[in-house]
């Protein structure tokens, strides 16, 4: 069998850590953890079957065939123990080595992970529906599970570029996933992670492998749904880098004008804020710092709504008021912040009852325009 495909970074005479992915993800997963971590550590990141670039499995998986994998993978390193830390089914692997395979694990860190995901049945309907018409059927639940916050849209398209038959052997190797009576035989340092806002893996499940496995650590992160690596980085890389030891280098605070410029760009993408920025003269630039402290740090980032929600308003407000550029580019960003083309419809087509159907009518050309220019979007 060939080695799934991985990545190293870090120093070579690190400290080896092995980072293990969540279903339907590749490496990218961990992206905002790396740089903290392969600081000091020698990470290796590695991707299911039929994952990223991984090749598809020949056979059918278990979690203790993929765990036999990574010690395959972590030995062609040279990383004969390792620290490890896995997301979702990663977690299962980690947890599998660390119970099974005595000796090989220095400690373990199981970032929204379970000892059982639920009922079997479930994953082999998910597998089956794979098997049948691919990933795309499961893009719209997934942005719903991983994110609390916006929507990684890279990490969607990993899913959507995701093997069927690799994805659903992984959901079959979940359905038969059951390590709730060995958990007590773990006697590693152990790290749990739980995002308060999962629906996949909630809480419930990260106090159910807190209490099991004997003196671990349970942290609960607002804010974050399954994906909480992403969701909420900075509380997962302070919590990982006390777990491994190190110390965690808190950033200085942002100002109110650095935080509206990141929030601006998070939302409306970097190419219109460059485009902005660059035709900023003497005469618009007090606008410019306005729109950006008052706007994009003062009202984006408050906490009263999510931006999914503030996507809606800002939606029917342009649409209202017929400022139609201003609405193409806020179509964009509802998508970049999570609104699927059906929610952005819904939107309009509320905007038709309530501001009238001929500003409806000019908001549906424009979003249809820009949603079909969309790579990934249908039209």
């Amino acid at each position: 069998m060939s080695l799934m495909r991985h990545r190293l970074d870090g120093p070579e005479s690190g400290p080896p850590l092995v980072l293990g992915p969540s279903l339907g993800t590749s490496a990218r997963v961990w992206d905002p953890q790396l740089a903290a971590l392969s600081r000091t550590f020698r990470v290796l990141r590695y991707e299911l079957p039929g994952h990223g670039g991984s090749p598809a499995p020949a056979t059918a998986l278990t979690i203790d065939a993929l765990a036999d994998q990574v010690l395959e993978l972590a030995g062609a390193a040279g990383m004969e123990t390792f620290h490890y830390a896995g997301v979702s089914i990663g977690g299962a692997v980690g947890t599998t080595l660390a119970a099974r395979r005595p000796g090989r694990v220095r400690s373990l860190a199981l970032i929204c992970s379970s000892a059982r995901f639920g009922e079997p049945e479930g994953w082999r309907e998910r597998a089956r529906l794979v098997r049948e018409r691919g990933t795309a059927p499961l893009l719209e639940a997934a942005a719903g599970r991983w994110f609390a916050g916006p929507a990684d849209r890279a990490l969607l398209d990993d899913l959507a570029a995701t093997d069927p038959e690799g994805y659903a052997a992984c959901c079959d190797a979940l359905a038969a996933y059951d390590l709730r009576g060995e958990l007590g035989g773990i006697d590693v340092p152990t790290l749990v992670v739980a995002g308060r806002s999962d629906p996949a893996t909630p809480p419930v499940h990260a106090r159910e492998l807190a209490d099991g496995i004997p003196g671990a650590t349970l942290v609960e992160v607002p804010g974050a749904a399954h994906l909480a690596t992403v969701d909420r980085p900075d509380l997962v890389t302070a919590a990982l880098l006390a777990h491994l030891g190190q110390p965690h280098e808190t950033p200085p605070p942002e100002s109110p004008a650095a935080r509206g410029t990141r929030v601006r760009r998070e939302v409306l993408g970097d190419e219109h804020v460059d485009r902005a920025v660059a035709r900023t003269t003497p005469f618009t630039r007090d606008f410019q710092d306005f729109i950006t402290r008052y706007a994009w740090d003062g009202i984006w980032t408050r906490p009263g709504l999510d931006r999914r929600t503030r996507s809606c308003v800002t939606l029917t407000a342009l649409a209202a008021r017929g400022h139609l550029d201003e609405l193409a580019l806020h179509v964009r960003a509802a998508l970049r912040n999570g609104l699927t083309p059906d929610e952005i419809a819904e939107v309009l087509l509320q905007t038709a009852v309530y501001c009238g159907v001929p500003a409806a009518n000019a908001a549906f050309a424009v979003a249809q325009r820009v949603l079909a220019e969309e790579p990934s979007t249908p039209a």
